[in-house]
């Protein structure tokens, strides 16, 4: 389980990300492919996230949802996502695999490293992911 401290977000932020928690359990029900087909056009316009403005609306994310600080990994890496998205940045939102013992796991990247997760670079087989535009429109 993600260790959730409220005390370190405040309460604006956390109020913030609210909404964004329920909207994110609502896509995480959704297909993989309708997600991610969501998670294209919500990226549209959006700069880069930096690693630190995603840690921050994590935090948020987690502070707020006793799922998302669980196993609640799809909704958490929705969310969080989605939070940096209203602020005008869009981190790589990713689902990977690993094999032995399978486990699947859903999470973002900013600055190319895995937002606030305890695995390795290269722990889990990337299967989708949703990164953010060149400015243009299309993924980098």
């Amino acid at each position: 389980m993600i260790h959730r401290d409220r005390g370190s977000v405040s309460l604006s932020r956390r109020l913030a990300a609210k909404p964004f928690v329920g909207l994110a359990r609502l896509v995480g029900k959704l297909p993989p492919h309708r997600i991610r087909k969501l998670l294209d056009v919500v990226r549209m316009g959006a700069r880069p996230a930096g690693y630190e403005q995603a840690k921050a609306a994590r935090a948020a994310v987690v502070a707020t949802s006793v799922v998302c600080a669980g196993q609640g990994c799809v909704p958490r890496s929705i969310a969080t996502a989605l939070l940096c998205r209203v602020r005008g940045t869009w981190p790589t939102w990713c689902v990977g695999v690993r094999a032995e013992p399978f486990y699947a796991h859903a999470w973002v990247e900013a600055e190319g490293r895995a937002v606030d997760e305890s695995f390795q670079p290269g722990y889990f087989r990337v299967l989708m992911s949703v990164a953010p535009t060149n400015g243009r429109g299309v993924g980098p």
